[in-house]
């Protein structure tokens, strides 16, 4: 058994409720259930419709994010999330390039990373030393800021952990932010990279070993065995290549208004929606969201 989920971004064109019915009756699809009005609703299907992703493409052009999944095990027991252009809106590492000066340059750098054309090591080394020499204390001025987070981070966080998840945010990023961005969302744990300091200011260098796509699969592998939960029982969230490797191993990989070629290799992607997309992608309806 299948579930496919159709849902809009909060504050755009509503979720025409024919299109729902239209769908579900091309794919003999069970009763549609409502998870928010006008933006979520879900349907049961008995096999994975042939014409999915000639769909989703027609969808996604109307603004409607559309995921087919397998029914069991939707309701998960950890939440592992990348942090930059995921839980929070930029890249820190280009917020602290562009207080630094050499922000252009660096984003183009970071955006090719993260579309996978790029050794992420490489390019985050060669990031880092252009950052030599800049105040340790600019951290905590974009971090103040510069740091938005992403909208429906606070509703995810706080309801997967009021029915019992555990969440770790694991990031290419660096502990200066996963620190503070963990501790304001409420994630259990945080891993990143580090900036070496000396004298108040940034070297240039970065602390070794990188964290990077491995290592975002080896927390996976790490807290799962220590939690004594299956890769099943974890929704993972991430948008750049560093990404997939957890993405592919996770009960459900959400590819979140990611780069092409990363939602490329993914199964479940989210254009349009926010946050609360995992929750619906779950089966929570908007009565069962739980106030950050």
């Amino acid at each position: 058994m299948f579930v496919a989920t159709l849902l809009t971004a909060p504050g755009g064109a509503p979720l025409d409720p024919s299109l729902v019915s239209s769908l579900r009756n091309a794919w003999g699809g069970g009763d549609a259930r409502w998870l928010s009005p006008d933006r979520a609703a879900e349907f049961p299907l008995g096999v994975l419709p042939a014409n999915l992703w000639q769909v989703w493409a027609d969808l996604d052009r109307m603004g409607v994010d559309l995921v087919v999944q397998p029914a069991e095990v939707r309701r998960k027991k950890m939440l592992l999330a990348d942090m930059d252009s995921t839980m929070i809106r930029q890249e820190c590492i280009d917020e602290l390039a562009d207080a630094a000066g050499v922000g252009e340059r660096v984003k183009d750098i970071t955006a090719r990373a993260m579309n996978g054309e790029l050794d992420f090591e490489g390019a985050l080394t060669e990031r880092v030393g252009l950052l030599a020499g800049l105040d340790e204390a600019v951290i905590d001025t974009v971090l103040a800021e510069r740091i938005q987070l992403m909208p429906g981070g606070p509703v995810l966080l706080a309801t997967m952990k009021a029915n019992g998840a555990y969440a770790a945010l694991v990031s290419g990023g660096f502990t200066a932010f996963t620190r503070a961005v963990s501790a304001r969302l409420g994630f259990d744990e945080n891993r990143a990279n580090t900036l070496i300091v000396a004298d108040g200011k940034l070297t240039g260098e970065v602390g070794r070993p990188i964290l990077g796509r491995d290592a975002k699969v080896r927390a996976l592998e790490e807290i799962t065995a220590r939690l004594g939960l299956t890769e099943d029982d974890v929704i993972a969230v991430g948008d750049g290549a560093n990404d997939l490797g957890m993405l592919g191993r996770a009960g459900a990989g959400v590819a979140l208004h990611a780069k092409p070629a990363v939602a490329a290799e993914c199964s479940i992607r989210v254009n349009h929606g926010d946050l609360t997309a995992l929750l619906y992608l779950q089966g929570y309806g908007d009565e069962e969201f739980v106030a950050a």
